[in-house]
């Protein structure tokens, strides 16, 4: 009788035990298709970030995207699902507007022959549904350019003489935002 007994509770712990770990298990019903990206502006491969965005990179997947997939005249996270975020190192004039090193978000407003371009201090936002302007940073213009088709929106810092131009790139629309990073201090020797 004993032997039943403990037989059957050793069954039902074991079945317990079997539910609540299934039930404790992590969901992955829903992997991301838009997966996250990572671009470092460094002066060489040796030195310390000057600054670093993170986004989600969404796929064209055959469509047209701006005037269609993202609309114009209307706020973008610039990426996909969270807001971008960019971290500056350094004090850095982002277009024209001096901005202090920190973290923000960068936010964007398409447009047909030219871009705004949004720095936003009010952090771990998803998209732009929670976009306030009065946390806005800097609020610069930037033109279109036009190159050739990228299936996956991509952002990269492309040296250009003392200015780091931040490229925004997807399909064949190209946004360039110069940046101007602090000098660093220079040692004399004596």
């Amino acid at each position: 009788m004993k032997k039943i007994y403990y037989s059957s509770v050793i069954t039902l712990l074991f079945f317990t035990f079997l539910l609540t770990t299934e039930s404790y298990a992590q969901n992955f019903n829903e992997i991301d298709d838009e997966p996250h990206d990572i671009s470092y502006c460094r002066e060489s491969k040796t030195t310390p970030p000057l600054a670093k965005v993170l986004y989600g990179r969404p796929q064209k997947n055959g469509e047209k995207v701006f005037g269609n997939l993202v609309p114009y005249n209307k706020i973008w996270r610039t990426g996909a699902n969270e807001a971008t975020e960019i971290k500056f190192y350094k004090n850095v004039k982002f277009g024209d507007v001096s901005v202090v090193a920190g973290t923000y978000v960068l936010l964007t407003i398409p447009g047909k022959k030219e871009w705004e371009i949004i720095l936003n201090s009010k952090l771990d936002v998803l998209g732009a549904f929670q976009y306030d302007p009065l946390y806005d940073v800097a609020n610069i213009k930037i033109p279109v350019s036009n190159a050739e088709t990228l299936e996956s929106f991509s952002i990269a810092f492309k040296d250009n003489n003392d200015v780091v131009q931040m490229v925004l790139a997807w399909d064949n629309t190209r946004i360039k935002i110069p940046l101007l990073f602090e000098k660093k201090s220079v040692l004399v020797k004596i």
